[in-house]
């Protein structure tokens, strides 16, 4: 996931330079959360949050874990910091977000 000013623009930008189709949800709210999908790999647009994500912050990998809360509570024990999260993004699929000791943004998800 990268974060951009305007989410559907970006995401449709490397949708066709990647010739893959664009999906799109678009919240309650009205934010759109754009992505494509590589090889299996979903590249996800996140609309800027200053607040929560600073401008200029770096694309966040995600790690495909079995467990959550498990590998969640792992890190930080082992240094890191809360971030985001655990957040449900849709039924078996949770997220969360955690700032290493170097300042770096990571991603687990899973069930």
């Amino acid at each position: 996931m990268t974060f951009a000013a305007d989410p559907e623009a970006s995401a449709r930008w490397w949708g066709e330079l990647l010739d893959v189709p664009v999906r799109t949800d678009i919240s309650d709210s009205g934010a759109v959360y754009a992505w494509v999908e590589i090889g299996g790999i979903e590249v996800g647009f996140h609309p800027v949050d200053d607040e929560r994500n600073p401008r200029g912050g770096s694309p966040v990998v995600y790690w495909g874990v079995d467990d959550v809360d498990r590998v969640r509570e792992r890190l930080l024990a082992a240094g890191c910091e809360h971030h985001r999260g655990p957040l449900t993004i849709e039924p078996g699929r949770r997220i969360a977000q955690l700032r290493d000791p170097f300042g770096t943004v990571i991603g687990i998800e899973g069930p």
